[in-house]
Parts: structure tokens; C-alpha cells; sequence
């Protein structure tokens, strides 16, 4: 944890400049600023100071608020790759907490994903590029560039890429299955 940062993203919340949480605080706009660019560390007495100016707890401050990710940087996806010519791009890495699986796949010329049995959950895509087929039971359901699919995954299923090209979809599927 940056403490400096996460000082900062709290006083910015509250519309603060540096000098007012320093005038707050009893502190120097200096030390403030190098506190900021994690440059120094403050004592636990000083981090009492800035936490209390900042209306919060050290509870509240040390809190896991791995939940709060709104954005998730492309840098910490996760990317799998296997023989058959399939990619899956885990955009939401962490999704064991929450409620859905985002994945963008990527599936080369001839390649399908793994023969899912039945489970509970629903999955849902949008095909970004090429065509796709649909497996779900006995049925198959051809899914072209800016087709949506849905399909609760009580009956086994899986995608296919039958033409030449690539294709890629977006993957949405909940509860999380990877």
C-alpha cells in the first residue's frame, strides 16, 4: 500500500489542496507534498493527525477496499493461452469476489472452446470480429461481427470458430467460471 497516494486520493475526494490538510493537520504543505510522492513516511502519531483531518479511521484507512476498483488497468490483465488456438484475456482479474467473469477470447481459424457440461449460470457475448457458432445442447447458433448471444448453461456448450478468420468475443458469463 502507497500510503502517500492513497492520502492524496482522500484529500482530493474532499476537494482539499495540500496547504488545507496541513493547516488542519498542524502540518507543513511540504511535508505534505513529499508525503504525497511517498518521498518520507509519516509517524503513526502524524498519520493520526492527516486521517482525523480527513474525517476517517486508521480502521477505515487499512481497510481491503479491493471492491472500490472502478478500473481496471490493461497492465494487470491476464492472458492464457493454449494449443488448440484459443485466448482468453481475463479483463477483471480478482473476479472470484464478484459476480461475473469478463473475458475477451480469441479463437483462431477452426479452433473451439472446451465442451462445458452443465452448470449453474448464465454466459453471454458480443462478437467483436469473424463468425462464431454457438453450441448450447443439440443446437447450433451461427454469430456474426456485432451479434449478441445469451443462454442459460444448463445444457452442455461451446463455441466454435468454422470460417478462416479469427474471431473475438467479449465473454460475460455469472456466476465467475474461470
Amino acid at each position: 500500500m502507497k500510503v502517500g497516494e492513497k492520502i492524496k486520493n482522500l484529500r482530493l475526494a474532499q476537494e482539499l489542496t495540500q496547504e488545507d490538510l496541513a493547516n488542519r493537520a498542524d502540518l507543513t504543505k511540504g511535508f505534505i507534498s513529499l508525503l504525497e510522492r511517498d518521498l518520507t513516511s509519516p509517524s503513526l502519531e502524524t498519520l493520526e493527525l492527516m486521517l482525523n483531518a480527513l474525517d476517517t479511521s486508521l480502521a477505515e484507512f487499512f481497510a481491503d477496499n479491493d471492491e472500490d476498483y472502478v478500473v481496471f488497468s490493461r497492465r494487470k490483465r491476464v492472458v492464457v493461452e493454449d494449443e488448440e488456438g484459443i485466448t482468453k484475456e481475463i479483463l477483471i482479474a480478482g473476479a472470484q469476489d464478484r459476480e461475473m467473469d469478463i473475458m475477451l477470447i480469441t479463437l483462431k481459424s477452426g479452433a473451439s472452446t472446451k465442451r462445458e457440461g452443465t452448470h449453474y449460470g448464465d454466459e453471454s457475448g458480443l462478437v467483436l470480429s469473424g463468425t462464431v457458432w454457438v453450441n448450447v445442447g443439440k443446437e447450433s447458433f451461427k454469430a456474426a461481427k456485432g451479434d449478441a448471444f445469451y443462454y442459460t448453461a444448463n445444457k452442455q456448450h461451446w463455441l466454435e470458430n468454422r470460417s478462416k478468420r479469427v474471431a473475438k468475443i467479449l465473454w460475460i458469463s455469472a456466476p465467475p467460471s474461470f
